[in-house]
């Protein structure tokens, strides 16, 4: 007899058969990822045995079947990435894998779990309203391993009762209407992993607590209108971290030399703010960001990890808001824009060789762009607009085949833009607001000594030859560059599924 039916990853359309039901057996149905239309059949829930139930990545419509919830054996139930309506009243007690999100379902949270063997409970990306108490401060979740809310409507406080979520790994409140301050019980959790709260209207400053999560990796605040100084806690306590952000609120004071202590960050985004002073020298012992050691880690935790916090939260890149989703394992990005830096650009920088972004815009900076700047590879946006910087530009530029964005606009920046380079394919506001010459600005360099032709000649094969090194290089970064991100789609779809496989494996043993 039937008891498995997988069908995922197909291009299936129409409505599910009622006659499904036939299979009495079943214990597996499995219809993920096809183009699936119409009601959820409320014959469904007359399979007695039917233990798992995937219908994510469709196109259904209408509300859950009560019948669904009378399913005595259903443990794992995924309807996520639909239109589906309605309120969610309650949890069935058998089921320990919950996903609901990007939906359309409304209404009140459910007062409670119900169930004390509740491993994930992901309803984001919903219209849910009202309070987290209930939900958050019932019985049943000493188990509860991820627990996600982020993108709704819910508003109050964050309760301050989280010292019964001891098995909890990732908190995603995101994208909410939650105020009051950082509850200090958070920082009793002692496996979290994923904390994320940003875009909520969040007050007050970090609470010490939160130095106990010793295995914290994500933290994500940004957005909210925190206040005070980045306690230095952060960089001597939070030593796993590899993404930190807290751009967009109201922390004051100087980058404490103790973030440098964050070897595995891959992601600091300190962006608009009030912070002042000079940026750390120190920055140079970002091991994962200097490419001393691999990222790998990080990287499979979002392949596999299909409820991260970041599946659908955003990151500032290339001057716009980007998702990243899956992306992320290959995001490394510095960006200290919208403050009040002043000093120099330290040349330490120069050794983050795998860095992507770095956005340094509106400060106070002076001094020169530092000459080894080319060494930074692996850049593909680059901007230092609208601070004090003086001098040329390095013709070590010419190196950073990846730039898809530069910006040096609003300095005092003087000299000719080096010629020959990807620098000149940008569009002239990148440089507009200095003394600049040359392409692609319209102003000759009739004031610039000109080099020595002879020298020209020889460097570059003379002034008519095409220079093959260079288009030879754009192309293999092209090329390298597609692939690779060819090959991270390949990962996360075939390393979600095995992740699916063995986590509904060890919940059916």
């Amino acid at each position: 007899m039937l008891s498995t039916l997988d069908l995922r990853i197909n291009s299936f359309t129409g409505n599910i058969p009622s006659t499904v039901t036939n299979c009495s057996n079943l214990q597996i149905l499995e219809l993920d990822n096809n183009n699936l239309v119409g009601k959820i059949p409320d014959a469904i829930g007359s399979l007695s045995m039917l233990s798992i139930l995937g219908l994510s990545g469709n196109i259904l419509q209408g509300g859950i079947p009560a019948t669904l919830w009378n399913c005595s054996n259903l443990q794992i139930l995924e309807l996520g990435n639909n239109n589906l309506v309605g309120n969610i009243l309650s949890i069935p007690p058998t089921v320990h894998w919950l996903n609901l999100r990007d939906n359309n379902f409304g209404g009140k949270l459910p007062s409670s779990t119900n169930s004390s063997s509740l491993i994930s409970l992901d309803l984001s990306n919903n219209y849910f309203v009202g309070s987290l108490h209930n939900l958050v401060c019932s019985d049943g979740v000493k188990k509860t391993k991820y627990f996600s809310l982020g993108y709704n409507q819910l508003s109050g406080v964050i309760p301050e009762c989280w010292e019964k979520w001891s098995s909890l790994v990732l908190l995603w409140l995101s994208g909410n209407y939650l105020s009051g301050e950082i509850p200090s019980t958070l920082g009793s959790i002692p496996l979290l992993q994923f904390l994320g709260i940003s875009r909520n209207k969040i007050s007050g400053g970090l609470p010490s607590s939160l130095l106990n999560l010793s295995y914290l990796k994500v933290l994500d605040l940004g957005r909210n209108n925190l206040a005070g100084i980045i306690p230095p806690w952060i960089g001597i306590k939070l030593t796993m971290l590899k993404i930190l952000n807290l751009r967009t609120n109201n922390f004051y004071g100087n980058a404490p030399d103790q973030l440098c202590y964050l070897s595995q960050v891959q992601v600091l985004d300190l962006a608009d703010n009030n912070l002042s002073g000079n940026i750390p020298r120190c920055f140079n012992n970002f091991s994962v960001l200097s490419g001393k050691e691999t990222n790998l880690e990080v990287q499979l935790l979002f392949y596999l990890d299909d409820h991260s916090f970041l599946v659908g939260d955003e990151l500032v890149m290339k001057g716009k808001e980007a998702t990243y989703r899956s992306f992320l394992g290959l995001v490394m990005l510095l960006d200290l824009s919208r403050n009040k830096f002043s000093g120099q650009i330290p040349s330490e920088l120069t050794t983050l060789h795998k860095l992507k972004s770095l956005n340094l815009s509106r400060n106070q900076l002076t001094g020169e762009i530092p000459n080894k700047i080319g060494d930074m590879k692996s850049l593909e946006s680059f901007d230092l607009s609208v601070n004090n910087l003086s001098g040329e530009l390095p013709m070590s530029l010419s190196g950073l085949n990846f730039l898809s964005s530069f910006n040096v606009s609003y300095n005092n920046l003087t000299g000719r833009i080096p010629t020959g380079t990807q620098i000149q394919s940008f569009n002239e506001s990148s440089f507009i607001g200095n003394k600049l010459c040359g392409a692609p600005l319209t102003n000759d360099c009739v004031h610039v000594d000109k080099p020595d032709t002879t020298s020209d000649q020889k460097e570059d094969g003379g002034s008519h030859k095409v220079d093959w090194g260079l288009i030879i290089s754009i192309a293999l970064g092209f090329i390298t560059g597609f692939w690779v991100i060819v090959v991270s789609l390949i990962l996360n779809r075939s390393w979600k599924i095995t992740y699916f496989r063995l986590m509904r494996k060890l919940i059916k043993v």
